[in-house]
Parts: C-alpha cells; structure tokens; sequence
C-alpha cells in the first residue's frame, strides 16, 4: 500500500493532471518535467514533450539532470536549433501548454526570474528571462509551478521578467500577446486561478488539509478565494506509485 503523499508529490500530480488532454507542452527541468513524463505515464501517453534543448517529442525514462541531458535528444523525434525552436514552435503558437517557474509572482500571474532588490544592486541575481517572455507571450497557455511562501506570491515583483496578465483583464490583448497566458499557478498548498473578470489570481483549490487561511496567511497579497474552493483529489495509487518509481530510478 502506497504510503500518504507528501505536498511536493501532491503539486506533481496536480501539474500532470492538467495535461491529460494536451497534445505538447513545452517544459525545462525540474519538477515541469517530472509533472510531464508522469502525464506520459499514467494519463496521456501521446503527449508530446518539448524541451528547451529543442528536443521534440523525447521519452525519458528517468528525470532528465539538465535540458543537455543525452537521453532527451536519444530519444527525441527530432532535435532542432534554438532559432526554429522560439520562431516556428513557440513564436507561431504551435505549442499547446508550457511550465513556466519564478522567483516571484504577483496577483496577475506576472514572473519575476531576474534579480531580488535593486537591480542595480540585487540582493540575489537570478538565472534571467531565458525563453519565459517568448513563451508565455505566444503558447497556448501556461502553467506555473512554485512554492506557497510570502517569498514567491508577492504584492509587487521586485523586477517584472515575463509578462502574465499585466495590470488585470485586457492586458494580453492590448499588448497583443497570442496565448492565453498562464491560466493555473499551482503550489505546494492549492491551485490559483485568473478570475473570467477580472484575471486576478483567484484560489479555486486547496489541496487536501490545507485551509483558505494557511493558503491566505502564505500569500503576499489579499488573495481572492472562490465561494466553494474544490478540495484536490488525492494522488491515486497509481499515480502516486508511478511517481515515486520516476523518482528511484
């Protein structure tokens, strides 16, 4: 019998859920990737799974290490160059789903991944923008994946990287950005959701223990919850055995 899941095996199989009816998602390492090979797994075995390295259609069988590691392109349906990958793949909107994280996320799902403090004089410099701008302007949408601390969810990005919903509902539009933007930011507490109106991060799921208050009291600003949050739906047996057999090998 598989034993109780931990928070961090709970956000995985919540982010594998969400790909059960995609057909690519465009992912780096990490725990995005974890979250796509186990869709591959136990609910989508056709997904096809896009890396950074321009791998296209890889099948790992175990956590890559890095986006150079050798199984993605050994097992890849083709290898392409960076160029083709940002122009023709995410540019031009071929992609259904990309993972996205961030140091920071404010209530309109904007990222920060460059710097803490000043940017002039940063407290932490961060890895930078990479690809993210490009990719959250153009797949069809994007999913975000981070801890629940005042750290991550904050009132204000101390730097804005990568634009999610602007400054609210029409932002994307007017900017004229192709996707949908991130439609779920899912965390090691629940699943926040723009709101239809108003594309303010909204808590519509808790996972299972976890309370609208502990959810509010981790959040950096006054987070907006829906009238009857759903509660997760446990990891099953099998996805929570497939998960950790990923995990071992």
């Amino acid at each position: 019998m598989s034993l109780a899941a931990t928070t961090d095996e709970v956000q995985t199989v919540v982010a594998a859920r969400r790909l059960a009816s995609a057909k690519t998602v465009f992912i780096g390492v990490g725990r995005p990737s974890t979250a796509a090979i186990l869709a591959r797994m136990v609910h989508n075995p056709d997904l096809v799974l896009i890396y950074e390295s321009g791998t296209i259609g890889a099948k790992p069988f175990h956590i890559p290490l890095s986006i150079g590691d050798g199984e993605l392109s050994e097992t890849a349906d083709a290898v392409v160059g960076v160029p083709e990958m940002f122009n023709y793949w995410i540019g031009a909107g071929r992609v259904d789903v990309a993972f996205l994280g961030a140091a920071q996320v404010d209530r309109f799902a904007n990222l920060n991944s460059t710097v803490i403090g000043d940017y002039d004089h940063p407290r932490t410099r961060l890895p930078g923008a990479g690809g993210a701008p490009e990719i959250a302007s153009s797949c069809g949408e994007v999913i975000v994946t981070v801890g629940h601390t005042r750290r991550t969810l904050v009132a204000r990005l101390d730097f804005l990287t990568t634009v999610g919903h602007g400054d609210g509902a029409g932002a994307r539009e007017r900017l004229g950005l192709r996707g949908k933007g991130p439609t779920a930011v899912i965390t090691d507490l629940g699943v926040l959701e723009p709101d239809p109106t108003s594309a303010e991060l909204t808590l519509t799921q808790l996972h299972e223990g976890v309370s609208v208050d502990q959810a509010r009291e981790a959040t950096g600003w006054d987070l907006a919850v829906a009238e009857q949050p759903s509660v997760t739906e446990p990891p099953s047996a099998t996805e929570l055995d497939a998960l950790r057999e990923l995990l071992a090998r």
